[in-house]
């Protein structure tokens, strides 16, 4: 009986601490420890973030800004000095993205 106890207690704290999958973003907007907004920039190599463009199903709605890109999915895309790097892949994404002109944001 006390094995039984032991293994569902432990199943238990590893289900608890078990990481997020793959494209999920946390309710405060984050991937990976980086917040979803920002300065981005993007890079062929050493990325923080790999990002797949997709039309349907995103993880996360990015819209394109010139400044102030505070909120949730809001991206200024820079040449330095960036909140964190992304590369875009067409295959095994850390983050699926869908670019949209209005309403950013987690779908």
């Amino acid at each position: 009986m006390r094995e039984l106890a032991a293994i569902g207690a432990c199943l238990a704290v590893c289900l608890l601490a078990a990481p997020a999958p793959a494209g999920a973003v946390g309710e405060d907007c984050s991937l990976k420890g980086f917040v979803l907004r920002g300065k981005v920039e993007v890079v062929e190599s050493f990325p923080d973030i790999k990002v797949q463009v997709v039309t349907s199903f995103p993880d996360l709605k990015v819209k394109s800004v010139d400044s102030f890109p505070d909120d949730c999915g809001e991206w200024q895309f820079v040449e330095s000095f960036p909140d964190f790097k992304i590369q875009f892949v067409d295959s095994f994404p850390d983050l699926k993205v869908q670019l949209v002109e209005s309403f950013p944001g987690v779908p």
